[in-house]
């Protein structure tokens, strides 16, 4: 496949998401009020950019009617979830004896540091 080809599919699968998103959005904003669900800010016309449509499923395929699978979130809410996702992923398999990593730091930062006080290389 050639550039152009590859430039006109990425060009028509982001204009399709833009599309598919505006849509959902549109109907979220609709039907709850503009208040985040985690924090509880209140959003105004002016900040409501700030206001996103957060899928409860992680699908962002799955647009129900009535919305029962959205939530709205400010951009701060929305970044939180999404990355207690990345580290319940990362998480997995972290119990102790499953060698995964047990989540504490094992660095010793000022490790030393009294030396290099003391004028000692």
């Amino acid at each position: 496949m050639d550039t152009n080809k590859l430039d006109k599919v990425v060009a028509d699968a982001r204009r399709q998401r833009e599309l598919r998103e505006q849509d959902y959005r549109e109907k979220a904003l609709k039907l709850y009020p503009w208040i985040c669900g985690r924090c509880s800010r209140e959003f105004t016309r002016t900040n409501l950019r700030e206001l996103t449509v957060h899928h409860r499923n992680h699908d962002h395929d799955f647009n129900p009617e009535d919305g029962s699978n959205w939530e709205l979130l400010c951009l701060y809410c929305h970044d939180n979830e999404h990355q207690r996702l990345v580290d319940a992923a990362r998480g997995a398999g972290s119990a102790p004896g499953g060698g995964g990593s047990t989540g504490r730091a094992t660095g010793k930062a000022f490790a030393g540091l009294a030396d290099l006080l003391k004028g000692k290389p």
